[in-house]
C-alpha cells in the first residue's frame, strides 16, 4: 500500500475549559452556587473571601492590630520550608497521630427505625420456625416503601430456589404472606390496592363497615371509576347509606408504608431560594439578584507576594514547584471569579428582558395578562443563544410581590382568538381552572361543556385541546371529579 502525505484544513468548534465552567455555573440555582463556591474555596488556597472592613465612628479609636512578625524573627518561615532539601521526617509519614494514652470517643447519633426494620422487629415476636423466618424475611425484603408486594409469588419462589437453595411452593409462600399481612401498619404486604383496602377493613370491627367491605370486594371497579349510581342500584341503597359506605372506604390508607414515621426517609416540603428579587415600588419595577449568601471573592495577596519574591531571585527545585503550583491556582481562581461575574451579568440581562416582555403581568400578577413567549423571543432580544436562555430559565425562581415563580412559568405558546388577537395558552388554562374550581361537584363540567364555554368567550379550540390542557393542569376527567 502506497503511503502519501497531504495537508488538510479543518474547521471545528471546541469549548475551552473556561467556557465549560461558565456554562455549568449558569445552570445551577443560587442554593447550589453557594455550595459550589465553598467547594472551590476549599480546593483553591489562592481564592479568598473579601470581608467587609468594619467602620468606626470618629470618636471611637480603631482597635489595635497585632503586627505580623518579621521573617527573621520567626522560628520557622515559609522559605525555610521550601529550602529544606533533607529527607521527609518519619513523623510526617505516620498516619496515626494518637498516643497510647489518648482516648477516641465516637459521637453516637440517633436514627429512627425504618419501615422494613419495624417489620423485621415484629416478625421476631411471632413463633415461627427457622425455615419460615427465612422465607418471611425474604418476602419483607421484596416489599416496597409503599407497603406493597408487587412481585409475583412464583418469581419469589424461583429467586429463593436460586439464591438460598431452598425449594418452596407458592402455597407455602402464600401462608407466610398472610402472616406478614397481620403486621402493622394495617394493609402491609398487599399485592394490589383492592387487597390493601380489604386487609384494613377486615381489622375493623362492627357492622358499620359491612357495606364498605361489600363495595371493595364486589364493586371495586365501579368504585374506582366512580360509577356510584350502579353500586346504589345493585345494592338498593339510599343516598345516605351510599355516602356513608363510600366515606368509610375513603378514610382508608392506600399507601400504608408511606404513613410510617421514618426520620431517614421523610419527605419535607421543598425550600425554595429565589434567584431574583423583583420589587414594585410606586409602580416602578426594580430587579436584583439574590446575593444574600454569596460571598465576594478575591485573590489572596500573600500568594501573590510569594510568587513575586520567587521571580526576583534564583529558584531552587522546591521553589520552582511551589511557583508552578501557585500560578496554576492563581489562573484557576481568576477564571472562577470571571465565570461568577459573567453568570451574574447573563442572568440579569435575561431576566430584565423577560420582565420587559411581560411587564403588564409583573405590575399586578394577573395571569390573563401573560403574553405568548418562547425562548427564541428572549434570545433575539438579548443576542444570546437559545441554549443559554434555556439554561438561565431552568431551575431558577423569581420572588415577586404576589409570590415566588419558576422562570419557566412565564414561557408559553400562543394562539389566536376569533377577533385575531394573539393570547397565551396560560390564559386559557386559567379560565379552565376557574371553571372547574367553581363547578357543581355533584355534576362536574365535561370537556364538551368546557369547549362550549371557551367558544362563548371567543376561544375557538377543539375538545381534544381542552382535554390536553386539563391533563397538563393535573385535573382528572369529570366522572372522577364527581362527589356525593
Amino acid at each position: 500500500m502506497e503511503q502519501k502525505l497531504s495537508l488538510q484544513q479543518k474547521l471545528f468548534q471546541k469549548l475551552s475549559p473556561q467556557q465549560i465552567q461558565v456554562i455549568k455555573l449558569l445552570e445551577i440555582p443560587t442554593m447550589q452556587l453557594e455550595q459550589r463556591i465553598k467547594k472551590e474555596i476549599e480546593e483553591n488556597p489562592v481564592l479568598d473571601i473579601e470581608l467587609e472592613t468594619p467602620e468606626y465612628e470618629e470618636e471611637n479609636e480603631a482597635p489595635e492590630l497585632k503586627s505580623e512578625p518579621d521573617a527573621e524573627d520567626e522560628e520557622f518561615s515559609f522559605y525555610d520550608y521550601l529550602n529544606d532539601e533533607d529527607e521527609i521526617p518519619s513523623y510526617k509519614l505516620n498516619i496515626n497521630n494518637y498516643s497510647k494514652n489518648d482516648t477516641y470517643n465516637e459521637i453516637p447519633f440517633s436514627a429512627g427505625t425504618t419501615f422494613h426494620e419495624s417489620l423485621y422487629d415484629q416478625l421476631r415476636l411471632i413463633d415461627l420456625s427457622e425455615h419460615q423466618s427465612k422465607l418471611a424475611e425474604y418476602i419483607i425484603g421484596n416489599i416496597d416503601d409503599d407497603g406493597y408486594l408487587r412481585r409475583e409469588l412464583e418469581a419469589i419462589s424461583d429467586d429463593i430456589s436460586f439464591n438460598m437453595n431452598m425449594e418452596v411452593s407458592e402455597e407455602e409462600l402464600l401462608k407466610i404472606l398472610k402472616i406478614i399481612q397481620e403486621l402493622d401498619p394495617s394493609g402491609v404486604g398487599a399485592r394490589n390496592l383492592q387487597e390493601c383496602l380489604i386487609i384494613q377493613l377486615n381489622r375493623k370491627k362492627g357492622d358499620e363497615f359491612e357495606l364498605a367491605r361489600t363495595i371493595v370486594k364486589d364493586f371495586f371497579i365501579e368504585f374506582t371509576k366512580k360509577h356510584y349510581d350502579k353500586i346504589q342500584k345493585k345494592l338498593e341503597l339510599s343516598d345516605e347509606e351510599l355516602k356513608h359506605g363510600i366515606d368509610q372506604v375513603l378514610k382508608l390508607n392506600p399507601k400504608p408504608g408511606s404513613s410510617y414515621s421514618n426520620p431517614l426517609n421523610n419527605k419535607v416540603n421543598q425550600h425554595i431560594v429565589p434567584d431574583f428579587i423583583l420589587e414594585n415600588i410606586d409602580g416602578k419595577l426594580t430587579l436584583s439578584l439574590n446575593q444574600r449568601n454569596i460571598p465576594n471573592l478575591k485573590i489572596n495577596d500573600s500568594y501573590l507576594n510569594i510568587l513575586n519574591s520567587f521571580n526576583n531571585k534564583g529558584k531552587t527545585k522546591n521553589q520552582k514547584e511551589a511557583s508552578l503550583f501557585i500560578k496554576q491556582k492563581l489562573d484557576s481562581a481568576k477564571w472562577f471569579i470571571d465565570a461568577i461575574m459573567q453568570r451574574q451579568q447573563t442572568l440579569m440581562v435575561t431576566m430584565s428582558e423577560i420582565i420587559n416582555f411581560q411587564k403588564e403581568y409583573f405590575m399586578d400578577g394577573d395571569e390573563t395578562k401573560l403574553k405568548p413567549m418562547i425562548l427564541k423571543d428572549i434570545a433575539e432580544k438579548t443576542n444570546l443563544d437559545i441554549s443559554t436562555i434555556s439554561r438561565v430559565s431552568n431551575s431558577k425562581y423569581i420572588q415577586t410581590n404576589f409570590g415566588i415563580y419558576p422562570l419557566k412559568f412565564f414561557f408559553s405558546e400562543g394562539m389566536h382568538k376569533d377577533d385575531g388577537e394573539e393570547i397565551s395558552t396560560r390564559e386559557i388554562k386559567k379560565i379552565l381552572q376557574d371553571c372547574i374550581n367553581n363547578e357543581d361537584k355533584h355534576n362536574p363540567v365535561t370537556d364538551d361543556k368546557l369547549t362550549h364555554i371557551l367558544k362563548e368567550k371567543s376561544y375557538n379550540i377543539a375538545r381534544r385541546t381542552v382535554a390536553k390542557y386539563r391533563e397538563q393542569l393535573d385535573i382528572p376527567v369529570a366522572r372522577l371529579r364527581k362527589e356525593l
